[in-house]
């Protein structure tokens, strides 16, 4: 595993995601409101939809396109659909967002 810092945490407005390259991987960051940083794919499994552009809360964000419900902690969709993304640990170094990979 390493550590890759993407970016600054005031790129990303309280409640919402960013979409960041790591290698050939997009991840998407999100920045919940008590200030903590959740990382998963970007890419929803099902068609292909943005997640960094989807509704995030502290439990589960929503791809914008169809819909599917991902678990921030576990990547797992919450309908029971067998689809799933993967998470990273994320956190705020000196004001950069780090996402271990």
């Amino acid at each position: 595993m390493s550590e890759v810092r993407v970016g600054r945490v005031e790129e990303i407005p309280v409640g919402e995601g960013r979409s960041f390259a790591v290698g050939a991987e997009q991840i998407a960051v999100y920045r919940l409101r008590d200030g903590s940083l959740r990382a998963l794919d970007a890419v929803c499994p099902h068609r292909g939809g943005p997640l960094a552009d989807g509704l995030a809360d502290d439990d589960v964000v929503v791809c914008p396109l169809h819909s599917y419900s991902f678990e921030m902690c576990s990547g797992a969709e919450v309908s029971g659909s067998g689809l799933s993304v993967r998470c990273y640990p994320a956190t705020e170094v000196d004001g950069d967002i780090q996402i271990t990979v």
